[in-house]
């Protein structure tokens, strides 16, 4: 049986841009939606038009070049929003408008000064409104991770009626835990009117890094679309990481779900947001990482010289990585020399490689990690030693 469909929705446009320092202009947005769309992702929030000028016009020349993704916009449950969210969206070939609400107690009180009855009316009414303009709307119970269940069941089942094609909960604050807040979309699934009809999905926010096992949790209690970013970027400490999601279904089938996302452009699409946003990737990020197949403990290389499954439960070309590497320090064994030896022509006996391993060591203390050019140096010094 083939394994059950899991959309990604990405938001690095949108969520990831509101990181600090990480402001993208119009040609920066289209470039990266062009990538969005040839990776594959089925949804593509463009932006929040009615933040600004610019969020504007990123989202209408998105919406002309996108060819396959769903071209979404973001907006608060007010009616100019949507109006010029719908304007913005007007060119899409399939667009969608992304409206809701805060529904925990805490917004209620603080953030709007309303009653549950108020939050839930502004809810459908901006559903209803956004309806008029386009057939796929989406709805987020902002807050949904703090907010009570039966509430938040409530809140769904009004905003079906409303015509919600798409019921987002996310974990705004990242305060769930995994086991939380999968019995949550559980809950929904059993008490939620005309659930079956739409398509339930999750926002999972990284604030106690646990933003990637939350929309894992999600998806095995009923959530059919993870709205995601790529190298997890976005507010504070970041949202559900693309790439993590994605390869985590895939290298466990026996999940039953997958994506339809061509793996083999993530680590390209990692560095393409990375250098437009001027935001590193953290060296030991997963998946897309430049650690990520990077072994330096001479255990660990001796291990995958032989069989690279040893320690590597994903082949690095299946995202977009040419080999894996192994970097020489003083933790590395005779293995991991004579194979970078090789890599660099030379075919070392046992008894050369003893005499070249004590001057490398001898090296390597001095100097963190040692290159090619250095090996080749170690070499002619241990030639050397082994004439005299």
């Amino acid at each position: 049986m083939d394994n059950q469909k899991v959309q990604i929705f990405d938001t690095t446009l949108r969520d990831g841009e509101q990181v600090p320092g990480c402001k993208l202009n119009t040609e920066q947005k289209v470039i990266i939606a062009r990538r969005l769309d040839e990776l594959g992702v089925d949804v593509i929030e463009a932006g929040f038009p009615i933040s600004s000028p610019g969020d504007f016009n990123s989202v209408e020349a998105i919406s002309k070049i996108v060819e396959n993704a769903t071209v979404c916009a973001l907006t608060r449950a007010v009616k100019e929003d949507i109006e010029v969210a719908a304007k913005a969206l007007q060119f899409a070939r399939i667009p969608r408008i992304h409206t809701g609400i805060g529904t925990s107690d805490s917004h209620i009180k603080y953030k709007f000064n309303a009653t549950r009855e108020e939050i839930i009316q502004r809810g459908a009414e901006a559903v209803a409104y956004a309806k008029t303009f386009v057939d796929d709307v989406e709805f987020y119970a902002e807050d949904a991770g703090r907010t009570d269940n039966a509430f938040l069941a409530k809140v769904c089942t009004e905003m079906i009626k409303a015509g919600a094609t798409v019921l987002n909960i996310p974990d705004t604050t990242g305060y769930c835990l995994p086991d939380e807040y999968g019995a949550k979309i559980k809950y929904l699934r059993d008490h939620v009117v005309g659930i079956e009809n739409v398509i339930l999905s999750c926002h999972c926010h990284n604030d106690l890094g646990l933003a990637t096992a939350n929309s894992i949790a999600g998806i095995m209690n009923g959530v059919r679309q993870v709205e995601c970013t790529i190298n997890g970027i976005g507010e504070r400490a970041g949202n559900t990481s693309l790439e993590e999601v994605v390869m985590i279904l895939r290298q466990h089938p026996a999940l039953g779900f997958d994506t339809k996302i061509n793996s083999k452009l993530l680590y390209d699409t990692s560095r393409l947001v990375s250098e437009s946003m001027g935001m590193m990737v953290q060296p030991n990020k997963a998946i897309v990482g430049a650690n990520a197949f990077a072994h330096s403990s001479g255990i660990h290389q001796d291990g995958v010289i032989k069989n690279r499954e040893t320690y590597e439960i994903m082949d690095p070309k299946d995202v977009g990585v040419t080999e894996s590497a192994i970097i020489l320090t003083a933790r590395s064994g005779r293995a991991a020399l004579a194979y970078r030896a090789k890599k660099i022509g030379y075919e070392l006996t046992k008894l050369q490689l003893d005499i070249v391993y004590f001057e490398f060591l001898k090296f390597a203390d001095r100097k963190k990690e040692v290159q090619d050019n250095d090996v080749h140096q170690i070499i002619l010094l241990s030639k050397i030693g082994l004439l005299n």
